[in-house]
């Protein structure tokens, strides 16, 4: 049997020196990013290690609350600074760029390699060939101690892109209808891009669908490296060595390239296919990733918006501006709209100052941020009030991430959220309406592997059911972007606990409780604090229908049992179709022995507990299960042996 594009590469960052689906592995990624969160990873380190164990592994670029001038993120900000300097790291300080593009404009994702990101979108590498997947701050932190941490190779879907997009139609739109396409198939795969359409696609195109196969509930998705690729990349060892010679990129690197690819007799566990020529612009939301329509459809709704976006690291890079500005080339923005600008990076704020974009955009009245996250995460200046509604060229816009959880936010492509801000409501001249064409083509079951009971694990977990009945509860929901960079402690983190979802459930929350809840619960954000709330409120065990892996591994990370049980949430769910937070009154249990639930008088089936969980639960976490595992001489208090 032949390997997948993402087995092929795990194969060759994993200590096992194999990586099928399915296996548990000890990945040593090429490098490992952190942001601002770097702040709560170096305790987690400390806790462990005095000495990073590779200096040339991680890399720390600070991009998430630049706007906050505050004394206290000021002070963090120097903090973090101090210690990538103590610990000779690669640093970027706040102004530099978001890190996914730093990562990439500066060669540290590279083609047939593999990097990780304590953020969710380090799906991102993907566009350049490089397998990037999204780890944990407490991951980040057994990186800088070990080098390494563990992971579970994910199912791989291939997704085929066939024929052209139309004139108007670009990455966004491929990636948006996707999404609406499938909303469910590929949760928790990585996506392997292939198919005569990929060649057509320009790398900010990759970049950016491979960015929001993490909104789509992939782990990460690659494209192939081509000649496409390799193109752009000389382009970037030109630019770079007129500053001297690059240490990463190098015609030299570039020369040494192997392409990485799918064997022909690859498994995979489903097959999509996506007609391109039948892509039409399309808008995301509101407040939903998964609910697409043509602009042509909004434009006869003549949806009024009050804030409109150009920020992120999905749609912020030359091309994206450059469409922008041709959109708003000779007009203005609409009055009563509010349009806010922030390039991807410094780099590419500079090359869309000197190509005129940028002049372009403010002289239409465009509001001009740093090159950073901001707005999309809900920090900074232009964040959605109570009842307004935006149109967003970012990858995300569940309830509550942009501002109010009483506003709306759509998501579109870069050209369309400038037609939208100089006409004051959802629209782009000449749009054709239309569905895109999309197929299963296979689905191929790949049979879980037997899972043993380790000593000193308990066999049964119980408690009274507390029910979320809804899909989708994402990382926004369970624990609000607008606290994530904040020290609050246990209490103040279970006091806010879905505070987006429900304002009320955590006095309805009891200790000892197990929360079940819909389909790729805890989608989104990679914040940490997500579990640890739910951990601190006193749920014993979440059980959803099924699980976001990233949420999971956050989960399992900090010491929270996490489960999945459609069945369960199914028949709960007839009761109490809807609303907000139940009390349901019901008893559970659940058995790991003989994988049930059981509740209602049924035994209800439940997933495997593996044995690399059990032990993560056991230790109370990654923190603890690495410290036993790490030399005596490599843990805390005692320096490392060079």
């Amino acid at each position: 049997m032949g390997l997948t594009i993402t087995e092929r590469i795990a194969g060759t960052f994993c200590e096992e020196g194999r990586a099928l689906s399915g296996d548990y592995v000890t990945i040593r990624p090429a490098h490992v990013l952190t942001h601002d969160n770097t702040a709560a990873v170096i305790p987690k380190f400390r806790s462990i290690a005095l000495q990073v164990s590779d200096a040339r592994q991680p890399v720390i670029v600070l991009d998430h609350d630049i706007q906050n001038v505050s004394v206290e993120n000021i002070s963090k900000y120097s903090a973090i600074e101090a210690f990538a300097r103590e610990q000779g790291i690669d640093f970027y300080p706040a102004g530099r760029g978001i890190g996914h593009q730093v990562m990439v404009e500066d060669g540290y994702a590279w083609p047939g390699t593999m990097v990780v990101a304590s953020d969710s979108h380090a799906n991102m590498y993907g566009g350049i060939g490089c397998l990037g997947t999204p780890v944990t701050r407490t991951d980040a932190a057994a990186l800088w101690a070990t080098g390494s941490t563990w992971w579970q190779v994910p199912p791989v879907a291939k997704v085929v892109l066939n024929g052209r997009l139309p004139r108007g139609a670009c990455g966004k739109d491929i990636i948006i209808a996707l999404c609406g396409l499938f909303p469910d198939e590929i949760l928790n795969h990585t996506v392997e891009f292939t198919g005569s359409g990929v060649s057509a696609l320009s790398i900010d195109e990759r970049l950016a669908i491979a960015n929001m196969t993490t909104e789509w509930g992939g782990l990460a998705g690659i494209f192939p490296g081509d000649e496409v690729t390799t193109a752009w990349l000389l382009g970037r060892a030109q630019r770079l060595s007129a500053g001297g010679t690059h240490p990463r990129v190098t015609a030299e690197r570039i020369a040494a390239l192997r392409p990485v690819c799918a064997d022909a007799d690859a498994r995979y566990a489903i097959e999509l296919e996506l007609d391109l020529s039948s892509v039409q612009p399309h808008v995301a939301g509101p407040n939903s990733v998964q609910a697409i329509t043509s602009v042509a459809e909004l434009a006869g709704k003549r949806i009024s918006i009050q804030k409109a976006y150009l920020v992120s690291c999905v749609n912020s890079r030359l091309s994206d501006l450059r469409e922008a500005a041709e959109a708003l080339s000779g007009r203005k923005v609409a009055q009563g709209v509010e349009l806010y600008l922030s390039a991807a990076s410094s780099e590419v704020q500079q090359d869309a100052e000197s190509a005129g974009y940028w002049k372009t955009l403010l002289d239409a009245g465009a509001k001009p941020l740093p090159p950073g996250c901001g707005p999309c995460i809900g920090l900074g200046a232009g964040l959605l009030k109570a009842g307004e509604v935006g149109i967003s060229s970012t990858n995300r816009n569940f309830r509550g991430r942009m501002g109010s959880p009483d506003s709306q936010c759509y998501l579109a492509s870069p050209a369309v959220v400038a037609h939208s801000a100089a006409l004051g409501w959802i629209a782009v001249p000449q749009a054709t309406a239309g569905t895109p064409l999309g197929r299963v083509i296979s689905r191929n079951l790949i049979p879980a592997a037997a899972v043993e009971m380790i000593p000193g694990f308990p066999l049964r977990v119980s408690g009274e059911v507390l029910l979320l009945p809804a899909d989708r509860v994402n990382t926004d929901a369970i624990y609000p972007g607008k606290y994530t960079y904040r020290s609050l402690s246990s209490e103040e983190q279970a006091a806010v606990a879905m505070e987006n979802y429900d304002p009320q459930f955590a006095r309805k929350a009891r200790r000892g409780d197990i929360l079940v809840s819909g389909r790729q619960f805890g989608m989104g954000s990679s914040r940490e604090q997500a579990a640890t709330c739910l951990k601190h409120a006193g749920i014993c065990a979440v059980v959803a229908a099924s699980l976001n892996e990233t949420y999971a591994r956050n989960a399992l990370n900090n010491g929270l049992l996490v489960m999945e049980s459609p069945e369960l949430f199914r028949a709960l769910r007839e009761r109490w179709p809807d609303g907000p937070t139940v009390r349901t009154g019901i008893q559970a249990e659940l058995d790991f022995c003989e994988g049930v639930v059981r509740a209602l008088g049924t035994r209800f089936p439940m997933n495997p507990l593996g044995r690399v969980g059990q032990e993560l639960l056991l230790a109370g976490g990654l923190e603890e299960w690495v410290r036993r595992r790490m030399p005596r001489e490599a843990s805390r208090g005692q320096p490392l042996r060079s």
